[in-house]
């Protein structure tokens, strides 16, 4: 054996952990597969783990410690809370609630646009980020959907913002995601703003909307409490001044503040594959001035840009503070929520993006192939249960992440859902034989499908699902889980007896006399003895007799003779219970 040590992190791919052991990565692989772990050549496996199949190979490793991040970074700021003479900046406005609540509505009637007209099913599917101006200030909005496949895309929205206007309609009241959103602002500490919206409507009820908001702690400054509370109508318009009136009045008391001749920094709220930009990322300017040529990392990726621009679509070559701009020019999809860093150049870009994946390796436990005994029973168990593995695609990493969550909602004992891909951008040959290899399913989210991919998926037998609306297609995947659920054995209870005498009991059989306190009891039939309310055995009913004529069955209150079969015990008082099995499909008790 090797003993010079070879150094090594907490976390290490198959595919890397081969190279410094200085053999193939099929050897690895070979050997996790003897001790009964599955691992591919990009998949993570833990040091203990490594350190094992490092000795089986001839060679001793040590845990190699966490290299600090580079100290490229351009951004030098102040503490903002202490400085007092930095300029104001704009408040972060997130519109957050229930689907159908009018949020985009609400927004569409602010910025004068119609954002609605262009939204598959009438819901928000991505994160919006816009800027309106009232009195001469300007105000920030992130426009967040409100559907329940959304709720990460939604806590990011609340995490992000400075004031949160949580939209509830007047006709409708406080619904589940109301509540999901009221929660998400209070984690995130962000000032809350209640819009009372649909006031318009006939069936508008407001004071019963007043009444929910006080059960569920939010007491109106109309009923005496601390509330902000708006009455708005986004179709009509009304009220929509005093809600912008607010919104500027609460941003005032939070004196916001932000330095505007330093390096930018901010984070992401949407991102996707444009055919011509190649990755974008929708991003708010938190402090500092961004510029076109700064080169940035955001979380894994990294990038100089090449091109901003604003929420009109105009092109820009800076950002200062609190405003929202799509660039051009990182290397792959961004992560919704991800803060960006602006460096000198791309080498240290890159060397901090480098950093940062290093360090989500070591945090994603989760995710990290560990040897150990509760694995390989794992894997033993697997064998008997059924898996929907599924090819996602969407067009933007906010909507891909979304579905994913939503999919592990549908996992059961009996039945795993995995996205054995996901990628943002048209599905093309690639996806299709993944799909091949796992079960011939692809799922497209608001993305092209050529021609050319179309007759490839036909020719390996590749399903596409396409889909514009996320609970469409969460409903319908709810449904191949369904039918792939074993059906449930249920026992439907066909009639009682209660013994009223022994006559014979033999090994295997007994004659018994009794009555029928409920249904029929018939020969034939499965029954079950029951003792103060216990099954203590299961017998078979061989024959009925009333008097000494045998008859097809007894109904109830009548008095008859029972031939049974079966090696339990029958007592005097016991009851016997007869009854058939059927087969129920099972369903899946998830709200989409």
């Amino acid at each position: 054996m090797n003993e010079e040590k070879i150094k090594i992190p907490e976390i290490i791919s198959v595919g890397d952990l081969a190279k410094k052991l200085g053999v193939s990565a099929a050897s690895v692989v070979a050997e996790l597969m003897k001790n009964g772990l599955m691992a591919t050549i990009n998949e993570n496996i833990d040091f203990e783990t490594a350190a094992i199949i490092a000795e089986y190979l001839g060679t001793v490793v040590e845990l190699d410690q966490k290299i600090e991040p580079s100290s490229t970074a351009k951004n030098k700021t102040v503490d903002i809370k202490e400085n007092k003479d930095l300029p104001e900046r704009p408040p972060f406005v997130s519109i957050l609630g229930h689907v159908d609540h009018g949020k985009t509505a609400l927004l569409d009637k602010i910025r004068n646009a119609n954002v609605v007209a262009s939204e598959a099913g009438g819901i928000t599917q991505h994160i919006g980020s816009y800027q309106v101006e009232r009195k001469g200030k300007k105000i920030t909005f992130i426009d967040t959907p409100g559907h329940s496949a959304f709720e990460e895309m939604r806590a990011h929205g609340a995490q992000i913002t400075d004031i949160a206007v949580v939209v509830i309609a007047a006709d409708d009241g406080i619904k589940a995601q109301t509540l999901e959103a009221l929660n998400h602002v209070k984690k995130a500490h962000s000032s809350l703003i209640i819009a009372i919206n649909k006031i318009d409507k006939a069936d508008a009820d407001i004071q019963r909307t007043l009444q929910q908001m006080a059960e569920a702690g939010l007491v109106p400054e109309e009923w005496g409490g601390h509330t902000l509370t708006i009455k708005v109508s986004a179709k009509t318009g009304e009220g929509l001044d005093d809600l912008l009136d607010t919104i500027l009045l609460v941003a005032d008391l939070k004196k916001l503040k932000a330095e505007i001749g330093v390096p930018a920094s901010g984070v992401v709220v949407e991102s996707h594959m444009d055919s011509g930009k190649g990755p974008v990322a929708t991003i708010l300017v938190q402090n500092g001035t961004l510029e076109v040529g700064d080169c940035v990392q955001i979380g894994d990726t990294f990038g100089k840009i090449r091109s901003m621009h604003n929420d009109q679509n105009k092109r820009i070559k800076s950002a200062p503070p609190s405003t929202p701009v799509r660039i051009a020019g990182i290397k792959q999809v961004a992560k919704i929520g991800e803060f960006f860093t602006v460096f000198v150049d791309e080498k240290g870009a890159k060397g901090a993006c480098d950093d940062f994946k290093k360090s989500c390796v070591v945090k994603s436990y989760q995710s990290v192939k560990k040897l150990n005994l509760e694995t390989i029973t794992s894997s033993m168990a697997d064998c008997k249960v059924k898996e929907l593995a599924l090819v996602v695609k969407a067009d933007v990493k906010g909507s891909l992440d979304a579905i994913e969550q939503a999919l592990e909602k549908f996992a059961t004992p009996e039945v795993k859902v995995r996205v054995v891909h996901g990628g943002v951008g048209e599905v093309n040959e690639s996806d299709v034989m993944r799909a091949s290899t796992a079960s011939n399913l692809i799922i497209a989210f608001n993305v092209p499908v050529s021609s050319p991919t179309n007759q490839i998926a036909k020719s390996e037998k590749v399903n596409i699902s396409n889909y514009k609306v996320i609970y469409e297609l969460l409903d319908d995947v709810k449904k191949a889980v369904e039918e792939l659920l074993p059906p449930k054995i249920i026992e439907i209870t066909i009639g009682k007896l209660e013994v009223l005498q022994i006559f014979s009991t033999g090994k295997n059989n007994a004659v018994i006399g009794g009555k029928v306190l409920e249904g029929k009891i018939d020969k034939g039939s499965r029954a079950k003895i029951t003792r103060k309310g216990d099954v203590v055995g299961k017998i078979k009913i061989t024959s009925v007799r009333r008097g000494k004529d045998e008859i097809p069955q007894a109904q109830i209150g009548m008095e008859c003779g029972l031939g049974t079969e079966g090696d339990s015990q029958i007592d005097v008082k016991d009851v016997i219970v007869t009854y058939h099995q059927e087969e129920q499909k099972q369903t899946l008790n998830i709200k989409i």
